[in-house]
C-alpha cells in the first residue's frame, strides 16, 4: 500500500476535526460514551475521505484514452504497469560466494 500524500492527510485531518465539531455541536451530548462514539465516527469518516482522495499519477481520462486506442494493451485486472526494479549487479568472472567471503574475514 502506498504512503498517503500530503493532500490525503490534509483532507482526512480536516474531515476529522470539522466532523467532530459539527457532530458534538449538533448532538449536544455530554456523556463520555456519546463523545467516544462521535470521535470514532469522525475518525472513520476521516479515514474514508483520505483513502478516497485522488492519488497522483495518470488520470482516469488518460487511462480511458489509452484503452480506446487500437492496439493498446491496457488490462483492468492488471492496472498500471508495475515499477521496474533495478537488477542486481554482477561482476565479470567473480561469483557471489567469492564476494561474500571476501568481506567476511
Amino acid at each position: 500500500m502506498p504512503r498517503p500524500t500530503a493532500a490525503q492527510l490534509a483532507y482526512g485531518s480536516a474531515t476529522v476535526v470539522f466532523s467532530t465539531l459539527a457532530l458534538l455541536l449538533l448532538s449536544q451530548t455530554r456523556t463520555g460514551v456519546g463523545i467516544a462514539v462521535i470521535a470514532i465516527a469522525a475518525l472513520a469518516l476521516g479515514l474514508l475521505v483520505a483513502l478516497t482522495a485522488p492519488l497522483p499519477g495518470v488520470s482516469h481520462v488518460a487511462r480511458r484514452r489509452t484503452a480506446r486506442r487500437p492496439g493498446a494493451r491496457v488490462s483492468a485486472a492488471t492496472g498500471p504497469a508495475a515499477p521496474r526494479l533495478p537488477r542486481q549487479r554482477t561482476h565479470a568472472g567473480v561469483s557471489s560466494e567469492t564476494r561474500v567471503s571476501e568481506h567476511s574475514r
